[in-house]
C-alpha cells in the first residue's frame, strides 16, 4: 500500500472512530470499540473496498499508533483523541516531571489567558518529548512548544494518564503551569 493511501484510510478511521461513526452508521460500544466487519462492511472509501488487509497495515505502520485491535482482531478503536463519549479505562498514571504541548502562534494569547483546554475532545493531549510536539505543533503551521509542570501539577492533584500510544493526557492544564 502506498503511503498516500494509508494516510486516506486513517484520516477516515480517526473520524469514524473518533468523532463521527454514524456517518457510516457505525456503533461503538461504551469503551469506543467498533466491530471490524461491520467497520469494513459500512465504509467503502474513493470507490475502493476497506478489507482485514488494509486496516491491519494502517495499525501497525500509523506513525502515532492511532488506532489498536483487541486481541483477535474482531474489534478496532482509536487510542485517544475522542471528541464523542466513551471510557477508554485510562488508569491513573504519574507523569514524568515536565510534558510538551506543540501548538501555533496564534493559540497563544487565549492559553497564556485560560491554559490547555480540552475544548470538543476527553482530554488535554501532552507530548514525553519536544520532537513529538514539534511534530504536532508544525501540522498547524510554525510550531511553539510550551513546557508543562506535570510533575507540580500532579502533586498539586491533576490526574495523568498514558493512553495506548503513549500520549500523555489530562483533564486541563491551567496556565499557572505552563512555561512559555
Amino acid at each position: 500500500m502506498n503511503e498516500k493511501a494509508a494516510k486516506g484510510i486513517s484520516k477516515f478511521l480517526s473520524f469514524v472512530l473518533r468523532h463521527s461513526p454514524e456517518t457510516i452508521g457505525l456503533e461503538l460500544d461504551e469503551n469506543g470499540w467498533a466491530d471490524v466487519e461491520d467497520l469494513i462492511s459500512k465504509c467503502p472509501k474513493d470507490g475502493s473496498i476497506l478489507n482485514l488487509e488494509l486496516l491491519e497495515f494502517v495499525v501497525e505502520n500509523n506513525d502515532k499508533k492511532r488506532f489498536v485491535f483487541n486481541e483477535n482482531k474482531t474489534k478496532i478503536r482509536a487510542s485517544q483523541g475522542h471528541s464523542i463519549s466513551v471510557e477508554l479505562n485510562l488508569v491513573e498514571t504519574e507523569p514524568p516531571e515536565f510534558l510538551y504541548h506543540g501548538t501555533v502562534g496564534k493559540f497563544l494569547e487565549n492559553i497564556r489567558k485560560e491554559g490547555l483546554q480540552k475544548i470538543s475532545r476527553q482530554h488535554v493531549h501532552l507530548s514525553k518529548d519536544k520532537e513529538t510536539a514539534v511534530k504536532v505543533g508544525s501540522r498547524r503551521g510554525i510550531p511553539q512548544i510550551l513546557i508543562i509542570k506535570s510533575g507540580i501539577m500532579q502533586r498539586d492533584g491533576f490526574k495523568f494518564y498514558l493512553s495506548e500510544n503513549n500520549v500523555w493526557l489530562t483533564d486541563k492544564v491551567p496556565e499557572t503551569y505552563i512555561q512559555f
